[in-house]
């Protein structure tokens, strides 16, 4: 049996839709930032001056994601927290924020 042109084209597109999700700009295009690792915090070494532990964290070389170790700074020019790196939607699609001090 011979479906209709008209019908076959419209079951084509009701078929399509779902895989044509994957195509529309802005979608996920990479892979979910890895959880991070539980890290033994040293004690602080010896400074004058104020010291904060900056976290290990992730961060995204364009293709692949980069361990950061954990480590100790200075405290003057940091905020008072710490977020993550992580992707947001844009209008040209995925952008990777880094990790920063807010």
């Amino acid at each position: 049996m011979r479906l209709p042109a008209r019908l076959a084209l419209l079951m084509l597109a009701v078929f399509s839709l779902p895989t044509l999700g994957g195509c529309v700009p802005g979608s996920a295009s990479h892979p979910p930032v890895p959880p991070v690792p539980a890290e033994n915090v040293p004690p602080p070494p010896r400074s004058q001056t104020t010291l904060i532990w900056q976290p290990g964290h992730y961060d995204w070389d364009g293709a692949v994601y980069l361990w950061i170790a954990g480590r100790w700074v200075e405290r003057a020019g940091h905020g008072v927290l710490w977020q993550d790196g992580y992707w947001r939607q844009t209008p040209r699609g995925s952008e990777w924020v880094p990790p920063h001090w807010m």
